[in-house]
């Protein structure tokens, strides 16, 4: 293994890593918040489900984020995929140090976007994948607030007439469901990402031979390797975003969270198997905004909300600009 591959792989692992310490917890982050799972032990219930939607979901996403730019070729292609890494641990390491989550799916996209504008400007973009990427922007965005709030009013309507302890007892095991099913379409979604561009550098690196019909064909072993790196990277910094989505944001009860994720959960999922990149954060978020404000708009708390949307507006011109520049920058060293 070439020294460039060997640095743009440890890129990748980082990226992971952050990805599970800044993202991940999204997923989680209902399930904690009601107090229905612990900390401990819902990172571990999200590290196992989160597997499983690596495994289970195919690489569709990966396939489109992975063609999201033209990257070029040998060196050049590793300098690409090296900067747009750099630029994602830079930008998510700073909005967690305020508690603020970021979308590690647009902090990645963005960075391929800038770091591929390196070489060949606009013309880089391959503006199929780059449709997907702003069709799953708006339905992370808005059928997220909107199913969210339209799912928890009719459950309210349907239980109505439930007095509380038994509806807060069933939630609770509904919740554990919801939360399995959340992190598996975490999985699917920002496992895929990330394999896929690890696989896509070892590729270039000629570890592996990409099949002739184009389609990926990732080991098992590398699909494991980004779970446990993501997982390892929850347990290590997770509970901070915990602590601003699922506390700080809103406050949730039983019947809301369940609501909040079993919308995220199907959204994600079903955008996985058309192949769009969706944002965990975007999707969650928006989805637990709506819950909560189905009890009315100052059930949210809006000042920690336009912090995070801040951060979401800003993630694409700040990633494009750090991948555009480490790449330059990477051009210089190697």
């Amino acid at each position: 293994m070439s020294i460039g591959l060997l640095f743009v792989v440890v890129l990748v692992c980082a990226s992971i890593f952050v990805n599970g310490w800044t993202d991940s917890p999204n997923a989680i982050a209902t399930v904690v918040s009601t107090r229905v799972l612990s900390p401990k032990f819902a990172i571990g219930f999200g590290a196992f489900f989160n597997l499983l939607g690596v495994l289970l979901m195919g690489t569709a996403v990966a396939s489109t984020v992975a063609n999201i730019v033209n990257i070029g070729s040998g060196s050049e292609a590793l300098v690409t995929l090296g900067a747009a890494q750099l630029s994602i641990v830079i930008w998510s390491v700073s909005a967690w140090r305020f508690g603020i989550p970021t979308s590690e799916s647009h902090a990645l996209i963005a960075g391929l976007m800038g770091a591929g504008m390196s070489l060949n400007g606009f013309d880089a973009f391959q503006w199929g994948p780059i449709q997907k990427v702003l069709f799953g922007l708006i339905v992370s965005t808005v059928v997220g607030f909107g199913l969210g709030f339209i799912a928890t009013r009719l459950i309210a309507r349907i239980c109505r007439n439930v007095s509380r302890r038994p509806a807060n007892k069933f939630f609770s095991g509904g919740q554990v469901i919801s939360a399995a099913f959340m992190a598996f379409s975490h999985g699917a979604q920002d496992g895929q990402k990330f394999m896929g561009i690890l696989y896509l550098a070892l590729v270039i690196g000629g570890v592996f031979n990409l099949p002739a019909d184009g389609n990926m064909d990732i080991p098992f072993w590398i699909m494991l390797m980004c779970s446990l790196i993501m997982a390892l990277g929850t347990s290590v910094g997770g509970y901070r975003i915990i602590k601003s989505m699922g506390m700080d944001m809103v406050n949730l009860e039983k019947y809301q969270g369940f609501s909040a994720e079993i919308v995220a959960s199907g959204s994600m999922i079903v955008a996985t198997l058309f192949g769009i990149p969706l944002s965990t954060t975007n999707t969650k978020a928006t989805a637990m905004m709506g819950a909560a404000a189905s009890n009315g708009l100052k059930s949210v708390n809006w000042g920690i909300a336009k912090d995070m949307v801040i951060a979401w507006v800003l993630t694409f011109p700040a990633c494009m600009t750090l991948g555009c520049a480490f790449a330059y920058v990477f051009r210089l060293i190697f």
